[in-house]
């Protein structure tokens, strides 16, 4: 059985920092491209960021270009993601998800998902 687990979202003021952690079991980690998305209150969900099964390539939306970083320990069956500079806009519940194949910004493309971890950003 798959499994996505988030963890490290909380409260933090604008300007301030977050590491979002996802460990991943059930699949062998090293073989899927990850992804983080976010859904804020009334709104749909949306890409964050994506980082190939090597880490060799990452890829952003341009909301979070650089101040958000993904990153990767396939020993460690972990995907990260390093909030910066945060703004009030950035609150929202932060998803990961894996695939393979696509390295991909498309919802659709992902085969697992975890349970979110919520972040609220004050202002």
């Amino acid at each position: 059985q798959v499994q996505l687990v988030e963890s490290g979202g909380g409260l933090v003021q604008a300007g301030g920092s977050l590491r979002l952690s996802c460990v991943a079991s059930g699949l062998t980690f090293s073989t899927y491209d990850m992804g983080w998305f976010r859904q804020a209150p009334r709104k749909e969900r949306e890409f964050v960021a994506a980082i190939t099964w090597t880490g060799g390539s990452t890829y952003y939306a341009d909301s979070v270009k650089g101040r958000f970083t993904i990153s990767r320990d396939n020993a460690k069956n972990t995907v990260y993601l390093q909030m910066n500079s945060l703004k009030p806009e950035d609150t929202a519940v932060y998803y990961c998800a894996a695939e393979r194949g696509h390295y991909s910004n498309y919802q659709d493309d992902y085969d697992y998902w975890g349970q979110g971890a919520e972040v609220t950003v004050s202002s």
